[in-house]
């Protein structure tokens, strides 16, 4: 038993249900009829001697063994596919799979990405957009950049920016009475909020003080912040902005900060994950540090 290897057709089926949590699912992955896969399922169970799934009425879910056993298995699942593709020729083109939010894809990553196809010509970014919370472990994606605390459960997580909130707005609209003399003026003015950062607004007036004096609420919501900061830029209002993602039009003078004032939300910021379950590709590192770097030189002011 010690030194036989599991069946190797199980061991196929335990990853795709153990990756979907459904015998169904994975028998349409594997092409086989969901019979098939709980005997595959029931045989690794018999050869390892415990169970790897608690079965439910109408749900399936690993045991501790189990998922300690999918951990293992995926990554040498993925080392095997790797090894495989380095065998084959390498295509003209190699991709790697990232997805970010909408706005920071908009205002920071896609300026910036242009740098490094001319850099790395060979390795192309597919770069995708979703609010949705990422699963490495069912998902095909090579990383992610998410906006939180840095604790996600079997990432590596590296801090991108800082996340400083100030309200922004086009020069002309400081022009317009009555004017933004103290926080609690820009009641007088229209509010621009994104539904995807409800609160941003609320952050701010209560550490200037004025949350009692001012509704954080009113105003007008659009769907992302990039499309917030288009409106302020317009002069439709007055936007809470991440400021890294307004250096741009701040620099060029299309914004501009009306008060100084910017609350830090310290460890909540943007990260950028990879799954702990799989080694980096090789690309995948070129990335990274490229990736890495970009920040760094915008904390800098570089």
């Amino acid at each position: 038993m010690k030194d036989r290897l599991p069946p190797l057709n199980a061991i196929r089926a335990f990853e795709a249900v153990a990756r979907h949590l459904s015998i169904t699912v994975a028998a349409d992955e594997l092409n086989v009829t969901p019979g098939a896969v709980s005997r595959q399922i029931r045989g690794l169970e018999e050869f390892i001697e415990q169970p790897l799934f608690v079965r439910g009425h109408r749900q399936i879910t690993l045991t501790p063994a189990g998922q300690q056993y999918f951990e293992a298995v995926a990554r040498l699942i993925e080392e095997l596919r790797s090894a495989t593709r380095a065998l084959k020729r390498p295509p003209a083109r190699r991709q790697i799979k990232v997805r970010a939010y909408t706005t920071f894809a908009m205002q920071w990553l896609i300026p910036r990405l242009a740098s490094f196809h001319q850099e790395h010509p060979k390795i192309e970014v597919l770069l995708t957009a979703s609010l949705e919370p990422v699963d490495f472990q069912r998902e095909d994606l090579d990383a992610a950049i998410r906006l939180g605390a840095g604790d996600w459960p079997n990432c590596h997580c590296y801090v991108l920016s800082e996340n400083q909130l100030a309200p922004v707005c086009s020069p002309a609209l400081l022009e317009q009475p009555p004017g933004l003399h103290g926080p609690r003026d820009v009641a007088s003015y229209t509010m621009l909020h994104s539904l995807a950062r409800p609160d941003d607004w609320a952050h701010w007036l209560r550490a200037m003080g004025v949350m009692g004096q001012v509704d954080a609420r009113a105003g007008m919501s659009y769907q992302s912040s990039s499309m917030a900061y288009a409106a302020a830029v317009g002069g439709q209002g007055i936007a809470m902005a991440q400021l890294f993602l307004v250096e741009r039009e701040l620099k060029e003078g299309k914004l501009v900060r009306p008060f100084e004032q910017a609350v830090d939300m310290g460890a909540y910021t943007y990260y950028l994950l990879t799954p702990r379950h799989r080694p980096e590709a090789e690309d995948m590192t070129t990335f990274r540090l490229w990736l890495l770097e970009q920040a760094r030189q915008t904390r800098s002011g570089n």
